[in-house]
């Protein structure tokens, strides 16, 4: 019952009213209409019924004058209409933002009952998630857009519902904690608060159109700030829908503004209303150039060329590659934390660990999406790359290398069987074949290498030269092996152990890069305070003053 906000005393009473008052609304409302935030029919948007999506500013859903149309990614047809926002009409957006203060809509001195709001919504909006019909209507609207198997996509709804639970109740407030020092003389303190920025901005990807956005978003407002939130057009129709439960949750419609756009509107957007802090998660090259035009005042989680390393001691060769199947090609490898690129030691190369490798692959089929579409590569795109790895001296082709058959799949996205391409190391290291093997494919594609013993110091070499340090995985249970790469490596979510793995993101650990000072995390506590808020210190200084106290001489 506590998930429900309703405590088994007798105490609190108005509180434990008030949530039963809700849920009784919630089930008459559901009882009237399907889904009583919902404007969609998940299975009805097609070409003759395409859905709309709308942006959402200073408290008003609105359209444009301009709109995008988004293709199924399945057949090609045009199934959504998106009304994006041109350079012309990002004035409302740049108001908006700059009518909130630094201090921003809450901190702990202020309007400190938004830290309980927060933690109410946070507790409706998990409860509603956590209904299957909820759930399913999610799922199923991933699937339409970022389509990926029924059970990766229930996974990141999960992932969101257990995030909102973890906040629910007094956990936001605990994350503006606060401690205090003693001073030098009665009367003096140090306080230590977390303070919002105030007006930020949040630009997140296609592949986790509800995961990456609402864990982020709601960090943001739950440090009091005020977002504006912009998602892939491809797949902003799964935010705006949320965003939709989140006012049907309580949360008032002025906190967060909802735009689409491209990525030149965007940019100037956030040029002219001048955010105290954007985050990022994305490419690395539009990490880049964010980071120059807005000065530093950014949080990124970009690319991640995400290793995996199998250690000497050869045990559970099924379990490890069904991990590496999983790592490498559920979505259709469109994680940022997908295995880019395994080192196998040779007692692993020698074993028939490649050989289960290619079965498990060979069952990944379009009808239930375990493979599918790539939605920023082309067939062709990937198909050049892997030729060109192909050249390099010893280079062998694992298994895949071909485009998927019999499939109505737009040309504008990608559709590559799961593939694995062999590099021998010493070949890889060489200046001229690093930075080809190394480059992120965001697909279905990854890299395969062995190593010797003694080669072990070239495999730590080549993850030091590594730009990227995102995800990683140390597979083995060999203690001293453990320790040799963890302590000389970098990558900021590493798993290690036999069980270990290069994708997963849930909400009950830090999930981000590692190395780089303007690194974000997501779904934590600690990720939460760091992006989201500063540091304040306050000194208190009452007195009283010594007696008989005079002006000392000039120093």
């Amino acid at each position: 019952m506590y998930r429900f906000g309703v405590c088994r005393e007798m105490r609190g009473r108005v509180p434990q009213i008030a949530a039963l008052n809700w849920l009784g609304s919630l089930s008459l409302s559901r009882s009237i209409h399907n889904l009583p935030f919902a404007t969609i029919e998940v299975e009805e948007i097609s070409g003759s019924q395409p859905a709309e999506v709308q942006n959402l500013v200073q408290g008003k859903w609105t359209g444009s004058t301009s709109g995008e149309t988004i293709v199924d990614p399945l057949n090609g047809e045009p199934f959504i209409q998106v009304a994006e926002v041109d350079e012309t009409g990002i004035q409302p957006f740049v108001d908006s933002l700059s009518k909130c203060p630094k201090h921003g809509l809450h901190n702990p001195f202020k309007a400190p009952e938004r830290y309980l709001m927060l933690g109410d919504i946070s507790n409706k909006a998990a409860h509603m998630l956590s209904l299957p019909k909820v759930s399913d209507f999610f799922t199923r609207l991933i699937q339409r857009v970022a389509p990926k198997s029924y059970q990766q996509a229930l996974g990141e709804v999960y992932v969101t519902q257990k995030f909102l639970e973890n906040f629910s109740g007094d956990q936001v407030r605990f994350l503006a904690r606060s401690f205090a020092v003693p001073g030098n003389h009665l009367g003096q303190q140090s306080h230590g608060f977390r303070w919002p920025y105030g007006p930020v901005a949040i630009v997140t990807p296609f592949n986790f159109p509800l995961e990456i956005p609402v864990l982020q978003l709601m960090g943001a407002l739950y440090m009091g700030n005020k977002p504006i939130l912009k998602v892939d057009s491809k797949v902003s129709i799964v935010m705006e829908q949320m965003i939709r439960l989140l006012h049907h949750c309580g949360l008032p419609m002025e906190d967060l503004d909802f735009i689409n756009s491209d990525g030149k509107t965007m940019n100037k957007l956030l040029l002219e209303a001048n955010p105290r802090m954007t985050l990022f998660t994305g490419s690395s090259r539009v990490a880049d150039k964010l980071a120059v035009d807005l000065k530093g005042r950014i949080k990124l989680e970009d690319a991640g060329f995400d290793w995996k390393i199998l250690g000497p001691d050869v045990q559970e060769v099924d379990y490890v590659a069904w991990v590496c199947d999983q790592d490498a090609y559920a979505c259709s490898g469109q994680k940022c934390s997908a295995q880019s690129i395994v080192f196998m030691h040779e007692n692993w190369f020698k074993s028939s660990l490649i050989s289960r490798m290619k079965d498990l692959a060979a069952r990944r089929k379009l009808e239930d999406l375990t493979i599918g579409p790539v939605l920023s590569f082309t067939t062709e795109a990937m198909l050049e790359h892997m030729n060109k790895l192909l050249q390099i001296p010893g280079s062998e082709l694992l298994f895949g290398g071909k485009a998927l058959e019999n499939h109505s799949i737009p040309p504008i996205y990608g559709a590559l069987k799961p593939t694995a391409i062999y590099i021998p190391l010493e070949e890889m290291l060489k200046d001229g074949n690093y930075e080809l093997v190394t480059r992120e494919i965001f697909g279905p594609f990854q890299v395969v290498t062995d190593y010797k013993d003694n080669q072990l110091p070239r495999v730590l070499e080549a993850l030091e030269r590594m730009h990227a340090h995102l995800t990683a995985a140390v597979v083995s249970n060999d203690s001293l092996f453990l320790q040799e790469v963890i302590g000389k490596s970098v990558n900021g979510t590493t798993y290690a152990g036999l069980r270990a793995r290069t994708t997963g993101a849930p909400q009950n650990h830090w999930f981000g890069p590692a190395g780089d000072p303007r690194g974000a995390g997501i779904g934590t506590p600690e990720a939460i305070k760091l992006v989201w808020s500063c540091h304040r210190e306050i000194i208190y200084d009452i007195g009283p003053l010594p007696s008989h106290w005079e002006i000392p001489p000039a120093t």
